[in-house]
């Protein structure tokens, strides 16, 4: 169904597409002119990246790629009773997916990459007879699981790089393949790989892998595409020199993409140069291809700062990237701690030591994102740099305990998984159940990415059912159903996908009229809870406060983007309220007023 609704979908956008005169084509609608033009191409730069495997009776099939879009192919030769099959890998590590024909008329035609090698088919076995080839795409997808074997004379980094490598030789547990592929075909792929009843098999359309979507050529005209945003320059920070200067005074709320990732950057080179910074200390999830901040990092070791990074090896489908990285530092001389056995490390903090007037000071970053400049301008994250000390003191705890899995630390400011989140969350939901009893002012505001714990749901119901106004706006995975009378009816419950991918998330608690402000870098999600190490920030600094509160208001009137949660999750849209309201659109305009509003 979920198939049939995306074809559909993708059908829509193509005709909208053609409203801009830009058509696809494929190999057997494009014209003579560009059949010719297209296979010069094929024969002059395509052509060597194709490397057939003829299929035989054999034992071990070929070992594919994870995710990679392959041809299936039956070529019909002359003299031979029966096809010759073969596999065929897409070369799209090389080449771009779409191809962009030569205009004509102010006309654009784009082909896929696909329909090119489908056209010079018969080209690529020219030195057999071949009557006709039948070309389907498929992919299979593996375990992507790590096994971590329990081997003391075997190091973390070791064991990670091991399982990096069986999982390239892992089974495949799901394969999509092109519905108009013949069946025995079918089953002769899932016989090679070895595609048993319990795993996934699913039909798809023609194309594979529309992600690649996301690097389609700029071809459009100004009004098909997005105006870039300009950063909003935060004068808090511009008229200071110093960035210590700066959060001594107040805590720095960023905001990204809407602020400039660049204010992180400059944050820990300054602290990498300053000769009173004695340390710094860091937690790592997932890193730009070209980092910055690791640079920063390095720089600081060798300015002679005593630098430690916690870097998550199992950040999933980064853990090459992450030992890479991880070598990179270790090289420098920064320390390098691998995570915690059996926890994710999935906080975002920084803490700098500084030393003033003869005394230690503490400096903390703590975000609800990872600190990647690469997602910092797709994804809205918060951060807030902060001195105040019952902030800094806890954070220098996780650290230590980072450093020191054995020893445990009370938390009397920090939300920290997976020791106090769930039981202060709890209280936090028990509070505003009680006020609501006594009359009080009672609200729960949440903006998360997912939620699907259950003991935080059945709350969520109970304070519902209790008179507690409870809002919630939900991105992605939601377990919680509305309208269920008299326990959810009366739960606000959205989700927004718009330009940026909404990735903040924040908390507000009535709490009887002294409403508490929380940002995180958690879910509420059982792994989130229970098994990451994350970390929950109370916000103290009250115009943070004013601007949390006034960005929920704004996400909860989106009537653009916002979808309606309801019980079958139909996703329809939002559309109260009589003026349009575009949340990302309203949610800069408000930052950038704050600033101008500033002298």
């Amino acid at each position: 169904e979920q198939n049939i609704k995306y074809e559909k979908i993708q059908e829509k956008l193509r005709i909208d597409l053609t409203k801009h005169n830009v058509f696809f084509v494929n190999e057997k609608t494009i014209s003579n002119e560009q059949k010719k033009y297209l296979l010069k191409f094929f024969c002059t730069k395509l052509k060597d990246s194709l490397m057939p495997i003829i299929i035989k009776d054999k034992k071990h099939a070929p070992d594919l790629v994870d995710d990679n879009i392959y041809f299936a192919l039956s070529l019909e030769i002359e003299n031979k009773k029966k096809p010759v099959y073969a596999i065929l890998q897409l070369p799209t590590n090389k080449f771009d997916r779409f191809f962009i024909l030569p205009k004509e008329n102010n006309i654009r035609n784009v082909i896929y990459l696909d329909d090119i090698v489908r056209l010079g088919l018969k080209n690529l076995f020219k030195f057999w007879n071949v009557k006709n080839i039948e070309a389907y795409t498929f992919k299979i997808t593996k375990d992507a699981e790590l096994d971590i074997e329990d081997d003391v004379s075997t190091s973390y980094v070791e064991q990670i790089d091991k399982s990096l490598k069986r999982r390239k030789k892992a089974n495949p547990v799901r394969l999509m393949y092109d519905k108009s592929m013949p069946g025995p075909m079918i089953e002769k792929i899932k016989k090679l790989f070895r595609i048993g009843n319990m795993d996934t098999v699913l039909s798809g359309g023609r194309y594979h892998n529309t992600k690649d979507f996301l690097r389609f050529p700029n071809i459009f005209d100004e009004k098909a595409t997005y105006t870039p945003i300009e950063p909003i320059r935060i004068k808090q920070i511009e008229n200071q020199r110093s960035y210590f200067t700066t959060i001594q005074k107040n805590d720095v709320f960023l905001y990204y993409p809407y602020h400039p990732f660049s204010y992180f950057i400059d944050f820990l080179r300054e602290s990498a140069i300053d000769p009173n910074v004695k340390s710094i200390k860091v937690t790592l999830y997932r890193l730009a291809k070209r980092s910055d901040v690791i640079a920063a990092l390095v720089n600081a070791v060798y300015n002679g700062k005593d630098v430690t990074a916690v870097i998550e090896l199992q950040a999933r489908f980064d853990e090459s990237e992450n030992i890479y990285w991880s070598e990179v530092m270790n090289d420098a001389g920064v320390k390098v701690i691998y995570g915690v056995p059996g926890l994710k490390v999935h906080s975002k903090l920084v803490l700098v030591e500084r030393i003033e007037n003869d005394k230690k000071v503490n400096y903390a970053v703590i975000g609800t994102g990872n600190f990647n400049e690469s997602t910092a301008k797709l994804y809205t994250d918060m951060a807030i740099m902060t001195a105040n000390r019952k902030i800094t003191n806890d954070v220098e705890k996780v650290f230590e305990f980072l450093r020191n899995n054995y020893k445990h630390f009370t938390y009397n400011h920090l939300l920290v998984s997976p020791y106090n989140f769930r039981k202060k969350l709890r209280w936090l939901i028990k509070n505003e159940i009680a006020n609501a009893k006594k009359g009080k002012k009672a609200y729960i505001r949440i903006k998360l990415n997912n939620i699907d714990d259950r003991e935080i749901i059945n709350l969520l119901y109970e304070a519902s059912s209790s008179g507690v106004e409870v809002v919630l706006i939900i991105r992605g995975m939601f377990s919680l159903v509305t309208g269920i009378k008299d326990v959810s009816d009366k739960i606000i419950a959205r989700g927004i996908v718009d330009r940026f991918l909404e990735h903040s998330r924040f908390m507000i608690f009535a709490n009887g009229g002294k409403p508490m402000y929380f940002i995180s870098s958690a879910d509420m999600m059982v792994r989130n809870i229970d098994r990451r190490v994350e970390v929950t920030m109370p916000v103290y600094d009250t115009n943070i406060q004013k601007i949390l509160s006034k960005l929920f208001e704004i996400y909860k009137k989106d009537n653009v983007a916002a979808r309606v949660l309801d019980k079958n999750l139909t996703n329809k849209m939002y559309k109260g309220g009589q003026k349009k309201i575009r949340s990302q659109i309203e949610v800069y305009n408000y930052l950038k007023e704050l600033e101008e509003n500033k002298k």
